[in-house]
């Protein structure tokens, strides 16, 4: 494939993002969260968020307490987060377990500088969920 056909299938705004699908019923859960408006804290930001940064032992802890998935999207200075999970998670006992994991809190304080969010606060506290006011049901 040449590099103009690839660029057909690259995931982006425009052209949109894959969805992964699981073998059971999941539910999902949105939530933002605003960054400081600095274009160099939004840039390290992004940096500390790639696959190259990102702490691994962060990433085990979210599968650890039940997550499936997890996206941010950001626009501005405001972050949009999907978290999928099975239809038996429970939200609250799975945002506290993580707290209590190793680096989590060492995480957030690593990346408080950014948010506009009170130091210390956990990623429950932080992050605030999002209404669903409108869904395109398939009948």
């Amino acid at each position: 494939m040449n590099i103009i056909q690839y660029k057909c299938y690259m995931e982006t705004p425009k052209n949109g993002y894959k969805v992964k699908s699981y073998n059971i019923p999941v539910k999902r859960y949105c939530q933002t969260l605003d960054l400081r408006d600095s274009p160099e804290l939004i840039t390290e930001y992004r940096k500390r968020h790639s696959q190259q940064e990102v702490w691994p032992e962060i990433l085990e802890d979210i599968r650890e307490v039940g997550i499936l998935e997890m996206e941010i999207y950001i626009l501005a200075t405001r972050l949009f987060m999907i978290v999928e999970t099975p239809l038996d998670f429970d939200w609250d006992s799975a945002m506290e377990r993580l707290n209590t994991l190793p680096r989590q809190q060492e995480w957030e304080a690593y990346m408080s500088i950014f948010q506009q969010a009170t130091p210390g606060m956990s990623s429950a506290e932080k992050w605030k969920p999002l209404e669903r006011m409108f869904h395109l049901y398939n009948i």
